[in-house]
């Protein structure tokens, strides 16, 4: 791993949170060192941020292992286990790119996505922010998850469009995509350590005008996830009840002083 401030500022960041990731991780790494390098991206390019959080595994060895001194990778150990909203805070305030994206250790969303997101912040320079999404009708889901937890989902995000949260019907995806004009303003904000955190930085995007588009992905479930189906939901909506208050309080905190500087709308 090369140190950061001795690399040139690259156009992309990549973001991945680990938690407990041993098993899966290795070959993660591998599928991005493989389709990047098909594609010839310089280390000036792009960068990969492996944030990790405490784990009851190997999960931070093993990503130091499995990354070696290749220069596109850095492994950030946070000391304690706060969440993944923690983990993703973590790893966009240290990321560098012009364009940066967050992602599941699981890949569940295709890297070759990444470039239809680079396009259409391309074509589309008045947006900041996109978010995949696995609810639009051009959406391809190659393997569905369980009944339960596809429900769940449902559940929740019918509650967020009930309590006027976002106009995004599907919050939770974790393939989502920011220009660096808004990362330093949303993820100083955020406070939210859970998995509600994706919601709040929603909230504090519309709160603050900048404009998010939700962009249809191609998705394949993962049987391991980490949201643990009888704890997490009940914290999440319970977060999400107070979502509004808890971005306003951020705000009043932290004001927004002049809005970044973008393009014409």
């Amino acid at each position: 791993m090369t140190d950061a401030s001795n690399r040139s500022i690259p156009a992309l960041s990549i973001v991945i949170p680990a938690y407990n990731e041993e098993r899966r991780l290795p070959a993660t790494i591998r599928d991005l060192k493989s389709f990047f390098g098909r594609f010839g991206e310089s280390t000036t390019g792009l960068e990969i941020i492996i944030v990790v959080e405490k784990s009851k595994d190997r999960t931070v060895e093993v990503a130091r292992q499995s990354v070696a001194d290749d220069p596109l990778f850095t492994v950030i150990a946070n000391d304690v286990q706060r969440g993944k909203g923690f983990a993703v805070k973590t790893g966009m305030l240290a990321a560098r790119g012009e364009t940066v994206f967050f992602m599941d250790a699981d890949l569940s969303t295709p890297l070759a996505e990444i470039f239809k997101f680079l396009a259409e912040f391309q074509s589309k320079p008045e947006v900041d922010i996109l978010v995949g999404s696995r609810a639009e009708a051009q959406s391809q889901i190659i393997k569905k998850q369980s009944w339960v937890r596809q429900n769940m989902g449902r559940a929740f995000n019918r509650f967020v469009t009930l309590l006027g949260t976002s106009g995004i019907r599907d919050t939770q995806c974790g393939f989502k995509a920011f220009r660096r004009r808004v990362v330093e303003e949303l993820f100083t904000r955020q406070t939210l350590n859970g998995f509600a955190f994706d919601v709040e930085l929603l909230v504090l995007a519309e709160f603050m005008d900048f404009k998010v588009e939700a962009i249809p992905v191609r998705w394949v479930n993962s049987p391991d996830s980490k949201v643990r189906i009888w704890i997490d939901p009940i914290k999440m909506f319970y977060d999400l009840v107070r979502i509004r208050r808890i971005a306003r309080q951020s705000l009043k905190a932290r004001p927004l002083v002049q809005a970044p500087s973008q393009p014409d709308r």
